[in-house]
């Protein structure tokens, strides 16, 4: 037993996903009551006509499912510092495009007919098409918590001392951008209003709210690609999990 409160007292910081709580509802509710067309303002331009349909880049936008919870867990145990400023600037960044599709319904009919061809990606995204339906979309989630988890990603001292991980990143980031117009998920506005979201918070975020806090700089170990979620390194250097 004490050991478990030990744990629990050295993880407390996990108290920010209970933001689930708020969101998951909120967002069920929207795409409840706004599951089709009627009453919402379609988002649609010039531009989104140009942009060609490619099914093969479901995969970028499959990878964010796991891209966004990986960053989660790598800062989580990176220092608590780091992964309240991950929680700040998602959540609050989530709060806002919720808000915003509540009192601005919106949606767009940019979707492909998906009969128009048969192989495993146009299966995928029949599968994200039924499941995600093409209402409460600006601005784009998608984009901005992609974004979002890119900057506090390679702003960790962890990852800066290995600067493979920023390009990384990057490449992975852009794709899943790229992939929200390209699959006819999002028009091109509600993408660069989800980018223009996360933009904006960063200032916010990182001048404001984290403007004087302090993270501690991280020495390199070449052996220890993702040391931080090894707790003996942690103690080695010295890493900080204050509470």
């Amino acid at each position: 037993m004490k050991r478990f409160n030990l744990y629990l007292l050295r993880n407390r910081h996990i108290w920010p996903l209970l933001y689930a709580l708020i969101y998951v509802p909120w967002f069920l509710y929207l795409e409840n009551k706004y599951d089709t067309l009627k009453n919402v303002t379609i988002i649609h331009t010039k531009i989104d006509d140009l942009i060609p349909f490619c099914e093969i880049f479901i995969i970028p936008y499959m990878i964010w499912f796991l891209y966004i919870p990986l960053i989660f867990v790598l800062l989580y145990f990176s220092s608590n510092k780091e992964f309240y400023r991950l929680c700040a600037y998602e959540f609050i960044g989530m709060t806002i495009a919720l808000f915003i599709c509540t009192v601005f319904p919106n949606g767009h009919d940019l979707r492909v007919d998906l009969g128009c061809r048969d192989n495993i990606f146009m299966t995928l995204l029949s599968f994200i098409y039924t499941n995600d339906t093409s209402t409460n979309v600006l601005p784009s989630i998608h984009v901005f918590a992609t974004l979002a988890a890119h900057t506090c990603l390679i702003s960790s001292p962890q990852v800066k001392v290995r600067p493979y991980i920023k390009p990384l990143s990057a490449i992975a980031a852009g794709f899943i951008c790229v992939s929200t117009v390209v699959l006819k998920q999002h028009s091109i506005v509600d993408s660069l209003c989800g980018a223009l979201l996360a933009f904006a918070l960063y200032f916010f975020i990182f001048k404001f709210m984290f403007k004087n806090v302090q993270f501690r700089e991280i020495s390199h170990d070449k052996h220890q690609v993702l040391f931080w979620l090894n707790n003996k390194t942690k103690k080695m250097y010295k890493i900080d999990t204050s509470h």
